[in-house]
């Protein structure tokens, strides 16, 4: 009996080692599970989860595009998305644009933010990418395609009848118009034309003596304006349709010594554009809100990842016609250098 009761009390420390061992292994398996709920938290919540939407603008460089990129990332910040913005060096280069696309789609893009260089030449690769399951969203300019969820743009044939009312504004006798616009088979600028055209035709005073396409590029709209106005000299009024051409037709215009003889309607602002407003090369701008175009564009592309309810189909951003009588008012200036 003395050796039983020995031998249980000498099989309590093993009793007491295995039920720390127990406890132990419980330890390690409940941190475990710990960090595997945080590490799923993380997956949940934090970077890796984070919703991936491309921006592929028409171009980089202009002040328009930097205010379109400035409302895209605030957006994407706010709804904590991964944001990548690209674009083409030009607003001719539709393949590269198409390549972007494409390269969004194998990258995993969920949404493409997009504007078009071209509306038909774009088409094929955006119906490629919304077959593959992405969504689509466009701003500024349009391109050919049933798949887009959204637009998002100035309403741009209105935009075209704000630049003919700033023309019929003048109280010339007679109005020789020339209009220089970029490329023929970008959406927007053709709707501009569009609209000054409609807006034009009901007043006898006015004759659009000739209309020009050029690259949209400061060099080539300059030369186009300048070679326009040595064959039309009557020409007294040019309407134009982008920051390019509008800084193109302005710089004509001094080298020309024309600011006096020839009006001068222009669309976008940037810091150059805005001086020549107030010096006479340009009298009246049109002014669209790129800002609200990116942040629209992004904003959109979130609700669309969440299946949020996406209100309204086409959203025109505001336009707004700013000359020298209400550049240096507080609405002028803020329209002018609302995001500088």
């Amino acid at each position: 009996m003395k050796e039983n009761k020995g031998s249980q009390k000498g099989a309590h420390p093993w009793l007491l080692l295995l039920g720390a061992v127990i406890l132990g292994a419980s330890y390690l398996i409940g941190i475990r599970y710990i960090i595997r709920n945080i590490h799923l938290s993380e997956n949940e919540y934090g970077e890796t989860s984070r919703h991936y939407v491309a921006v592929i603008a028409k171009s980089t460089t202009s002040a328009f595009w930097k205010s379109v990129f400035a409302g895209a990332n605030a957006a994407g910040t706010e709804y904590n998305l991964i944001l990548t913005i690209e674009g083409p060096e030009n607003e001719e280069d539709y393949q590269t644009q198409n390549e972007m696309i494409r390269t969004a789609v194998r990258e995993g893009a969920e949404v493409i933010v997009f504007s078009a260089v071209d509306y038909h030449a774009n088409a094929e690769a955006i119906n490629e990418a919304a077959e593959k399951g992405v969504k689509i969203v466009v701003i500024d300019s349009d391109v050919d395609s049933d798949r887009v969820s959204c637009r998002i743009s100035t309403d741009n044939y209105q935009a075209g009848r704000m630049a003919g009312r700033a023309i019929l504004a003048d109280s010339q006798e007679e109005l020789r118009v020339g209009i220089v616009n970029f490329d023929k088979n970008s959406a927007n600028g053709q709707q501009r034309e569009e609209g000054l055209r409609e807006e034009l035709s009901g007043d006898d005073r006015v004759q659009i003596v000739d209309a020009v396409n050029v690259l949209s590029t400061t060099e080539d709209s300059k030369a186009g304006t300048i070679n326009m106005l040595r064959e039309h000299p009557e020409i007294n009024v040019i309407a134009t349709f982008n920051e390019w051409t509008s800084l193109g037709v302005s710089y004509a215009i001094r080298e020309l010594n024309l600011a006096e003889e020839t009006a001068v309607v222009a669309f976008d602002s940037n810091v150059v554009c805005v001086g020549m407003l107030e010096t006479g090369e340009v009298d009246a701008l049109i002014v669209q809100n790129p800002y609200a175009m990116g942040y629209l564009g992004v904003e959109c592309a979130y609700n669309l990842i969440n299946n949020l309810p996406v209100e309204n189909t086409q959203v025109d951003t505001a336009t707004t016609v700013i000359t020298r009588e209400n550049m240096f008012e507080e609405e002028g200036q803020k329209v002018l250098f609302s995001f500088d």
